[in-house]
């Protein structure tokens, strides 16, 4: 008489849904900085999204242990149309012109997701080249020593590839161009280097994550 409700979910399926609002949290919530660490007068300070731009990359990294190298740049490539969707969203979003109901709060909806096309476009271009980096690197370390050290495959392709996403990010973002070059790569390495490792430290602790996410989706495999 009644219908049994299947509420079953495909792991990888889940898998790539935290992948995507990952990467949607950096993007849209990404421009607000915190306090982490004083020295003195010194505030180290560092993005919300420090806490899942490990999380994207360790996914990538379980993908292509379990499912292989195709099946994690496909989404990847995915994950780049997302990104370009809420980009051209967004810029939709605050020209519209509010209801009378909204008009209040409508400077501080654009202020929230009216990110700058600079700030938009290097966040954009970081992710995309360090993020296909990170697979590829993960793949051919992986073709030198095997299945084994999954910990040391996954932490080398997240350390190289979490430095291009910092470089790129910072210097598209912040390099000032009425400024000198020495002058611009000493300020801005003196931001990428102290949040470069500060990602190295997150993926270290993410690490048993990876091996959890990949047992979790081959015994999927196995049934």
């Amino acid at each position: 008489m009644f219908k049994k409700i299947n509420l079953q979910i495909n792991r990888l399926d889940l898998v790539i849904a935290v992948y995507i609002a990952c990467i949607a949290i950096a993007e849209l919530m990404g421009g607000k900085t915190f306090p982490l660490l004083h020295i003195g007068k010194f505030t180290w300070n560092a993005s919300v999204a420090i806490f899942v731009i490990p999380i994207i990359f360790s996914i990538n990294d379980a993908i292509v242990e379990v499912f292989g190298v195709a099946r994690a740049k496909s989404v990847y490539r995915s994950s780049l149309v997302t990104i370009v969707i809420f980009m051209l969203f967004s810029f939709l979003a605050i020209k519209l012109p509010p209801s009378v109901r909204f008009k209040d709060s409508e400077g501080a909806y654009d202020l929230i997701f009216g990110q700058s096309i600079r700030i938009a476009f290097a966040s954009l271009t970081a992710f995309a080249i360090a993020d296909f980096l990170d697979i590829i690197i993960f793949q051919k370390i992986k073709e030198k020593i095997g299945k084994k050290a999954l910990w040391l495959r996954s932490n080398l392709s997240n350390f190289v590839s979490q430095f291009i996403d910092t470089c790129l990010f910072i210097f598209l973002a912040f390099y000032a161009f009425n400024r000198g070059l020495g002058d611009n790569f000493s300020f801005l390495f003196s931001l990428i280097i102290p949040y470069w490792l500060l990602k190295c430290f997150m993926s270290i602790i993410e690490t048993p994550f990876v091996y959890l996410a990949v047992r979790w989706l081959k015994g999927e495999q196995k049934k």
